[in-house]
Parts: C-alpha cells; structure tokens; sequence
C-alpha cells in the first residue's frame, strides 16, 4: 500500500494502453482484461520519465525482493524530484514500518512482531469461530442478504477491535475511519480533494483516539494487543507514541478492510463457479486450498508502489536511482507465465507463490490472521448454506487499490 501519486499518462511507445484505461471506472467491476493488456503489451511499462508500471509475476516479485527498491522519505515524496509527487500533507505524519526502509523498518517490525504473536493469533481462533457462526446463523435466518453488511465486513471489525481493545461501542467509528484511510491510498490522481480531506480528517480522528486509550492502557493494561503495543521492549527499545499510532493505523486497515474484500471477493468468485463451490461442500479439506486461490485470483491488495534507492534493473530494464515503479499485484497474480490457467478459478490449484501478500522484508505481518478468518468464514458459510447462491448483481467500491465489493446479496436459504 502507498500513498505515492502516479502520473496519467500513456506508454512511452504510444501504441500501448493508456494509465486512464487501466484505472477506468468502467473496468471496476472486472480490471483483469486490461491488466492482461498491458502485460501483453510490455511488463514493464514506461509510462512516463522515471516510471514503470509492472504487470509481470517475474517483475513484481523481484521488485518487492530487491533490496535496492523501498520508500522514499516525505521529504524525498514532495520534493521538486519527485516526477509524481502529489500534495504535501498539511501536517508530516511518522509513517507505519511498511512505509520505512531498513534500519527503521526492521526495528519497528520487530518490536511489533513480539507484540503481534503466533500465539496471540492462535488462541482468536475460537473467539473467531464464535463471532462468525453468530453472523453467518443470523444470514442465513433471513434467508436473502448482502453478505457484505451480514458477514465480510463486521466480522474482521469485531475481530480488529477486540484485539486491538477497543469497546464494542465505537466499532461503528472504526468502520467510518477504515474506510476513509483505505480510500486515501488510491493513486493521488484518481482521487478528488473531498476523499484526501475525509482521509485527513479520518487520521486525525483515529489517532486521538488511540492516543486516550493508549495512555489508559499504559495505567490500568488489559490482555490486548494495544497493551502489548506499549509495553513491547527490545535490548532496550519501546514504540514511540507516533509509531503506536502508526502501527495501529496500519492495523486498523490490514486486519479490517483487506480481510473483508478477502472474505467478499472470495465468496463472489465461488458463487461464479458452482462447480468449485459443490466440490468444497463435498470437501471441506479442500479450504485452505480455497482461501490461497480467493487471495490470488481476486487480489484484496491490487497494487503498491517502490523506488529505486540507487540504480537497479527492473526485469531486463535499467531503472536509475530515483525511478518509481507501480507493481500489480492483481495483475501478476493472473500472469499465465506464473500460474497455469491463470484466468481460471480453481480451489484445486496446487500451492503456488501468489503476491496478494506481497514478498520480500513487507510481506505482510497480518497474513495468518487473514487467512485464519477467512478459512473460518469459508468453513462456516459451506457448512451452513451449501447451496448459497447470488441474489443479484454485486457492487464495487470505488477503491483501487484495495479492491472489494460494497455488497453481495446473496440467497442463503
């Protein structure tokens, strides 16, 4: 995720597909026939002076690898050098580690690592199987519903929330603050000034918040990841407000918003594809399988940024310190050249190395949740209403980069 802006423009060449194509409006509901297009036509697509557009498996992974790619600091995204800077900020905010480079990334995701356990993962999975199968049995009472306000959306909200400690009743402001933050990491030209000012305005209001209850947990700690957050120490190192509340930020939008389109888009695809969602009923060994072909058929995460930190090659191609590159993921995650029968969906699908995750140093800390929730919303839907089915035309949010629906409905009966 990246808040960089990219330029619109056209392939250097001329004859190639258009930046405005790729992020249509239009192509929303399906983007994958442009992001084949654009892979055809050239990988790593120059689309302006110092910029590539990556919609190869083999390029994208190597970028997210490459030590010589990471983040630019907010000088360096403002600064007159920047070929596709967008507005400053009205005031500097301490980026999450995902935004950092080492040393400073792996300080801060080794002190959250000793917060944010396997363990602490492991023993939700009750709380988990309880939350779901009281969302999923009231779904299926009504019979007909949108899956999204049933299931995929509260479910991972509750989940965040009560790891993070946050009291039920403010689970609603949470909800308005995700969805205001992960609109806000759209390339900076698709969005409109009322979006980055509701982004703003969201940030601000989230970490007030989080400043309150962080100061009460360091007074009165509770069996909470927050707790965790503001006590962790390493060789002598603590999180510094500004980095707790960056860190929870961050956690706010991977444990909710991405979990939820993982959820929705996951289901969307099976309800396309009766045949794989007879053969999970008739397999329910077959969900693990399931949950790794949802992240990478219809990627909850479709694109993310880096820049050269000095000069480098990106596939076969020269890319001189300072370029940007727009690896997506969505894209890569249906190049035929990584995975067979790549447009097909298929639970059956041997493991294969999808980025819906990302790779490298930022591969993304929060997976075994997400796959942990995903697996149980999955286990509980096939068992519960085998038969489910679509109940009209789902819509999509305006979102880019994190790609998910705004409803499903469903007929569960």
């Amino acid at each position: 995720m990246t808040d960089t802006a990219v330029p619109d423009g056209t392939v250097s060449s001329g004859t190639g597909p258009t930046m405005a194509e790729l992020f249509d409006p239009a192509h929303r509901a399906d983007p994958y026939p442009a992001y084949r297009r654009w892979r055809e036509h050239d990988p790593v697509a120059a689309v302006d002076a110092g910029f590539f557009v990556l919609t190869g498996h083999r390029e994208c992974s190597e970028v997210l690898r490459d030590p010589r790619f990471g983040h630019l600091d907010a000088e360096q995204l403002t600064g007159p050098a920047n070929p596709v800077a967008g507005e400053p900020p009205a005031e500097p905010r301490k980026p999450s580690f995902l935004m950092l480079n080492p040393p400073d990334h792996t300080r801060l995701r080794r002190l959250v690592s000793r917060a944010f356990t396997p363990r602490m993962i492991d023993r939700l999975a009750p709380r988990i199987e309880e939350i779901t199968a009281g969302l999923v049995g009231a779904a299926v009472a009504a019979g007909t519903t949108d899956l999204l306000a049933a299931l995929a959306a509260p479910l991972p909200v509750i989940v965040i929330s009560e790891l993070l400690g946050v009291p039920a009743d403010d689970h609603e402001r949470f909800v308005g603050w995700s969805h205001a933050m992960a609109r806000g990491l759209d390339p900076d030209f698709l969005l409109p000034p009322q979006v980055r000012d509701e982004q703003a305005r969201a940030r601000v209001e989230f970490a007030d918040y989080f400043r309150e209850l962080a100061a009460r947990r360091r007074v009165e700690p509770g069996d909470d990841l927050l707790s965790a957050l503001v006590a962790v120490t390493d060789a002598g190192e603590t999180l510094t407000e500004d980095e707790l509340l960056a860190t929870c930020t961050l956690l706010l939008i991977a444990g909710h918003e991405t979990t939820t389109n993982l959820v929705g888009n996951g289901v969307l695809a099976l309800l396309r594809h009766p045949e794989q969602r007879d053969a999970l009923v008739a397999d329910p060994s077959l969900v693990d399988g399931a949950v790794e072909e949802m992240l990478r058929y219809d990627s909850p995460v479709q694109l993310t940024a880096r820049a050269a930190l000095e000069d480098a090659t990106v596939g076969d191609v020269a890319a001189p310190a300072g370029t940007f590159v727009l690896a997506m993921i969505g894209a890569a995650n249906r190049d035929p050249a990584a995975h067979e029968a790549a447009e097909s969906f298929d639970i059956t699908r041997p493991p294969t190395r999808h980025l819906a995750f990302g790779q490298g140093i930022h591969f993304c800390l929060g997976s075994p949740l997400a796959r942990l929730e995903g697996r149980i919303a999955l286990r509980e839907l096939i068992t519960r209403a085998p038969r489910m089915r679509l109940a009209g035309e789902p819509v999509w949010k305006e979102n880019v980069t994190l790609r998910g629906l705004a409803s499903l409905p469903v007929a569960l009966a």
